[in-house]
């Protein structure tokens, strides 16, 4: 009698057991393969989140140096509404394009019919200024350039560019604050 339990106990693991050992083994693997092409989409967003960095100093840049070059006056360093029509810049997310031709500034009511604005990459030879070099559109991206009064300090205006972006199913923002006076 002690000889026969001791033999059932010393089967080893059931089908059910092995089963399960699998299931769970499998689902483990699913999530690391989940987590490996998150990982790599996310990765692939570097050049993405360069783009849109390089996009907000742009437009950074180009309205210092209108403003300190006399080229815009300081009332036209805002943002255009009803209330303000001499503000240059848009309300809001809007396609990133070509400068307009009259201000060539970025961002501004001037840009209204511009082309798209475009990254030049290297064509198959790797060699960039080569008659192969690939155009790529800037689809994915809008940038919105929303520029106020800083309070109790009529001479000094915060600037606060955003680029919004989508990578793989990730959707992006890159923020970039600054100020700017009206001294020169």
């Amino acid at each position: 009698m002690q000889h026969a339990s001791k033999r059932r106990a010393a089967k080893g693991f059931t089908l059910l057991e092995t089963m399960i050992a699998l299931l769970v083994l499998f689902v483990g693997v699913l999530g690391l393969a989940a987590m490996l092409g998150d990982a790599l989409a996310y990765m692939r967003g570097s050049q993405d989140d360069f783009i849109a960095q390089q996009k907000a100093e742009e437009a950074a840049e180009a309205i210092f140096t209108a403003k300190y070059t006399n080229g815009i006056t300081w009332a036209q360093v805002s943002n255009n509404s009803a209330l303000n029509p001499t503000g240059l810049f848009l309300t809001g997310a809007t396609p990133i394009l070509q400068p307009g031709p009259i201000d060539g500034l970025v961002g501004t009511v001037a840009d209204a019919g511009q082309p798209e604005e475009t990254i030049l990459t290297p064509g198959p030879d790797g060699k960039l200024g080569t008659a192969d070099d690939v155009q790529l559109p800037l689809t994915e991206f809008t940038r919105s350039i929303t520029i106020t009064n800083v309070a109790g300090d009529p001479n000094l205006r915060t600037i606060q560019i955003q680029v919004f972006y989508n990578t793989g199913r990730f959707k992006r923002t890159y923020t970039m604050n600054t100020y700017i006076s009206a001294f020169n």
